[in-house]
């Protein structure tokens, strides 16, 4: 064989390799969704969260509270009675100065719901997330395309992360409403007896809502976690409700105090912090830092389940 033969095999194969190179990345990057089909995702997801007649129910609901609240203040301070029972003062944070300024009773619905009300639909929607598409069998589709375990998974959390902050002003717009329908609006007065504005008392409340919101994330990680532990979502969503319930009737026990401060939801009613004057920030950034170690606890344990878990059983 001459050089000149042994020349051309060496640059046939030098060749053939760059232009096998070159397929498998040209494949690769096929293959490698874009951030505009990540957010399309996100967008599907998102849609199918807020489609479901389940979750509008549980909207529906949650919009309910407030205007409960609102009519029994209204009947019972009509009837010329003051609320919580005879000028005792008594009864839930917040209401017995719904009377006289209707933006507190933004501040009593979001204290009605966060211990109950708003984890449980949370708990729910997190809890249905991946182990509803299991049981439907919908979920080892959604893998076939190009997004990978791992962006579904945070395209899942983040939708359920979107629907605490709707939930939490689902109730903050609706006690808004009948609160400006039935009682005054004005001036606010804090906790600390210190007066503000009513422009500032409605940004006090936004804030509130923000804070509420966000308080979920921890609950909503760990719903996701126990959604990829089953392919049924009734089971998860029990589940989920049924640990929320277990650690809050932990956090009331006197000899537990102390492992309540790393309860997720001990701080929960730390808000209220924010209609001091001034601000008291302590509990209320101990809860947003307890919130995301919870998050980044859970939502690992659910992208190590989620990844290794064989969806085709």
């Amino acid at each position: 064989m001459s050089r000149a033969d042994v020349a051309d095999g060496v640059a046939d194969g030098v060749a053939d390799s760059v232009a096998d190179g070159v397929a498998d990345a040209v494949g690769a990057e096929a293959r490698r969704p874009s951030p505009l089909w990540t957010l399309g995702l996100f967008r599907s997801e998102l849609a199918i969260t807020f489609r479901r007649w389940r979750t509008l129910a549980l909207l529906g609901v949650l919009a309910a509270v407030p205007v409960l609240i609102g009519i029994a203040v209204k009947i019972e301070t009509s009837d010329g009675g003051s609320v919580g029972g005879g000028g005792g003062g008594g009864g839930p944070a917040f209401i017995t100065q719904i009377t006289n300024n209707g933006l507190f009773l933004v501040f009593a619905g979001l204290a009605a719901t966060l211990p109950v009300f708003l984890p449980m639909a949370i708990g729910v929607v997190a809890g249905d997330a991946i182990a509803g598409e299991s049981n439907s069998g919908t979920l080892r589709y959604l893998l076939v395309a190009p997004a990978g375990r791992t962006r579904l998974l945070l395209a899942k959390y983040a939708a359920t992360c979107a629907f605490c902050l709707a939930a939490t002003l689902v109730v903050a717009v609706s006690a808004l409403a009948v609160g400006a329908l039935f009682f005054p609006l004005g001036d606010v007065t804090t906790i600390s007896g210190t007066t503000i504005s009513f422009g500032e008392g409605l940004g006090r409340a936004v804030l509130v809502a923000v804070v509420v919101a966000t308080s979920l994330i921890g609950i909503a990680a760990l719903g996701l976690f126990v959604s990829t532990l089953t392919s049924s979502g009734v089971a998860a969503m029990a589940t989920t409700v049924g640990l929320l319930i277990t650690v809050q009737i932990l956090d009331t026990i006197p000899q537990l105090h102390a492992i309540q401060p790393y309860l997720f939801p001990h701080y929960w009613l730390s808000f209220a912090d924010l209609l001091r004057e001034p601000v008291y920030w302590d509990e209320v950034l101990k809860n947003l830092g307890l919130q995301a170690v919870y998050a980044a606890v859970f939502g690992s344990a659910a992208w190590a389940r989620f990844t290794a878990k064989d969806i085709t059983a």
